[in-house]
């Protein structure tokens, strides 16, 4: 039996959602874009929500809405994707990689204190494998920064693993200024590639809007509305990175199933956790009060014994994949100084790990597959 990593559930149904659009004017950003947003909006209970055309693209435009730039810090989890820390690289401030907690993994209030400078304009915690951060206390450790004379810090929620996660029955975006996600290809929602962003502040909003799309006033539905050509202005620097409405109508009857959908996702973690209880197969752990996305179900193994356990996986047919060696592994940051050594938690984690399927149509017997290869190459090895 073969057991992919990954398999998507879009079907014939989506297919005319777009096949909709094509009869309209519009390709680009337009009414159903807007349609989404407010959905999206709804959803968190928030005024403002805007798709974008890929988390990192989006989340571009949150740090240009924001002002940061050159001069600038921005404090980053060290165990996250590479784009956490690539978008303040792509807006001309220095990432400052904090180490993460080695239980959960997760960015803490703490780590985050000790990684603040005068330069600090910014943190991002990152829901990771979608486990939401403390982010009451993160709020709490910021405002107490503030209140000290210390400058103002953005909190900008990296979601992209956790939509529909909670931490003590609170959503994402409630102790943030500006939460961001990702619609990619893998992710619970998709719509291939896109992404999306959501904030309370009505100015900030308006930012965001504006940065997303070159910088302009008017986006191209708006450009033409009323039946006349209507002029626009660039009021700041943007980029690109608006959602098109035939990516857009891809999102809706996702959006509507995405809470029906996690308690299968629930069940599959939990038989893999049965499987693996006292076996020294390392898992995340999870704190009280979360209800995680699981998004991703990661293990670790011995950092010597991981890529030969990715082999002996793929040989036996089963799909996996790493989430993720350490930031400061990679070539082009330690081109720039940053050394995984400065955050052991981090680079221990990135050399242990690799995930196991885990998503919507995983077949039990698909499971049973990947559970007993676990048992017959990994576990006698722990």
């Amino acid at each position: 039996m073969k057991v992919d990593f990954f398999r998507h559930g879009l079907g014939p149904d989506d297919a005319a959602a777009i096949a909709d659009v094509l009869a309209t004017p519009f390709l680009t950003s337009g009414a159903v874009g807007r349609k989404v947003e407010a959905q999206l909006a709804a959803y968190y209970d928030l005024p403002h929500a805007l798709l974008t055309n890929s988390w990192t693209n989006g989340a571009v435009a949150v740090l240009l809405a924001l002002g940061v730039g050159p001069g600038d810090e921005v404090i980053i989890p060290a165990m996250t994707f590479i784009a956490t820390a690539n978008v303040v690289k792509l807006v001309g401030a220095t990432p400052v990689m904090a180490d993460v907690d080695p239980g959960t993994l997760l960015l803490t209030a703490e780590s985050i204190a000790a990684a603040i400078t005068p330069r600090t304009r910014a943190v991002v915690p990152v829901h990771l494998y979608g486990q939401m951060c403390d982010m009451r206390a993160i709020r709490a450790m910021v405002d107490r920064h503030h209140a000290s004379g210390g400058g103002r810090i953005a909190i900008v929620e990296d979601c992209a693993h956790c939509f529909e996660g909670r931490r003590v029955g609170e959503r994402p975006g409630r102790h943030s200024d500006v939460a961001c996600f990702s619609f990619y290809a893998t992710k619970a929602i998709t719509c291939g590639e896109g992404g999306g962003v959501i904030c309370r502040d009505d100015d900030l909003a308006q930012a965001i809007r504006e940065a997303r799309l070159h910088g302009m006033s008017a986006a191209a539905a708006d450009r033409f509305a009323g039946g006349h050509y209507n002029h626009w202005d660039q009021p700041r620097l943007g980029t690109k990175a608006n959602l098109p409405d035939l990516l857009a109508a891809l999102l809706p009857p996702q959006i509507e199933r995405i809470d029906s959908l996690l308690p299968e996702r629930e069940r599959q973690a939990q038989r893999y956790l049965d499987a693996f209880k006292g076996s020294g197969l390392r898992v995340p752990t999870e704190d009280d009060g979360v209800r995680h996305a699981r998004h991703l179900f990661p293990v670790g193994v011995p950092a010597g014994f991981r890529d030969e356990a990715i082999t002996l996986l793929n040989e036996a047919g089963v799909g996996v994949t790493v989430n993720y060696r350490a930031v400061a592994e990679m070539t082009y940051y330690r081109g720039l100084g940053y050394r995984p050594e400065e955050t052991p938690v981090a680079a221990l984690w990135g050399s242990q790990t690799f995930t196991l399927p885990l998503f919507p149509g995983l077949s039990e017997q698909e499971q049973d597959h990947v559970i007993a290869a676990m048992e017959r190459h990994i576990l006698p090895r722990l």
